[in-house]
């Protein structure tokens, strides 16, 4: 099975959660920002540095060691950061999707807001368009459905620029699965299934240490929305604050959240650490599943 192909395919692979891995077309993530370029100086000012070599290489790797789906993207949306050109993103997103697809046997997710790169995605052969505004750019609601792919829609409070300045909740829960409700809504009123449909509460963006707490401990609550769920929290602030880690040194923390996830309900888990996730997902998966 091409697991690349469109609508389903994602859901028809079993029960057992899915391993997202990252792939960050980017100059400035707050991981591995600059990676996959040729020089962090030619990255910051030229959009086609990008070494596809080494990218694809990256690819290759998490999918050796377990992903079966990978997360491209082409703007960074850390705490503070700047938006890109649409050309910009086009130049590092679609070459690297179209020498995946060519190469590679795993889902291709395309992490994006703008119109044009999920169209251009579609045709160079994504398997889902993952977008952290939740389809509220311009034409991106029109574009997403018309592509016929699964979606995956996420909550943030305000814009990476200014997300993290203070963000304020009564119930974070609550407050984060009815935005998710009121945008699968529209979507469905678009044109767009419930199974088509994959939700990610957010985790580090717009909140605070204990709104992230929260969302992980009351996950399950999200299960009400009848669509699978999608967590990200590898390597964030979140662990950091915790264990007063750098970065490069939140492996463990991110395992640790990555199993606890799967125990409260997570059908994806998206990670920088494949193989070590993997592992802890698959143990979580199989005490939940003899529970």
């Amino acid at each position: 099975m091409k697991l690349s192909s469109p609508l389903g395919t994602i859901w028809q692979i079993g029960d057992e959660p899915l391993v997202m891995g990252v792939l960050n077309a980017t100059p400035d993530s707050f991981s591995d920002g600059g990676r996959h370029f040729r020089s962090s100086a030619v990255a910051t000012a030229n959009s086609s540095a990008l070494n596809l070599d080494v990218a694809l290489a990256a690819a290759r790797d998490m999918v050796a060691e377990g992903a079966v789906i990978i997360d491209v993207g082409g703007e960074s949306t850390r705490p503070g950061a700047q938006p890109v050109s649409e050309q910009q993103e086009l130049d590092r997103v679609i070459p690297l999707v179209e020498k995946i697809a060519a190469e590679l046997d795993c889902v291709i997710s395309v992490d994006t807001s703008t119109a044009a790169v999920m169209r251009e995605a579609a045709a160079a052969g994504a398997g889902l368009l993952n977008d952290v505004r939740s389809f509220q750019c311009e034409g991106a609601l029109e574009v997403a459905v018309a592509s016929r792919l699964p979606l995956c829609l996420m909550h943030m409070l305000g814009e990476p620029r200014t997300m993290q300045a203070d963000p304020q909740y009564h119930d974070v829960v609550d407050e984060v699965a009815g935005f998710l409700n009121q945008r699968i809504t529209a979507l469905c009123a678009a044109g767009a299934r419930r199974e088509q449909l994959m939700i990610d509460p957010g985790f580090g963006f717009g909140k605070l240490l204990q709104h992230n707490l929260q969302l992980l401990v009351h996950l399950d609550r999200l299960n009400s929305l009848q669509c699978k769920i999608l967590v990200g929290m590898s390597r964030k602030s979140m662990i950091g604050q915790v264990l007063d880690k750098p970065v490069a040194e939140r492996l463990f923390g991110g395992v640790a959240l990555a199993s606890i996830a799967v125990m409260h309900g997570a059908n994806v888990v998206r990670t920088h650490d494949v193989a070590a996730t993997v592992d802890a997902v698959k143990m979580a998966y199989a005490v939940k599943r003899s529970s």
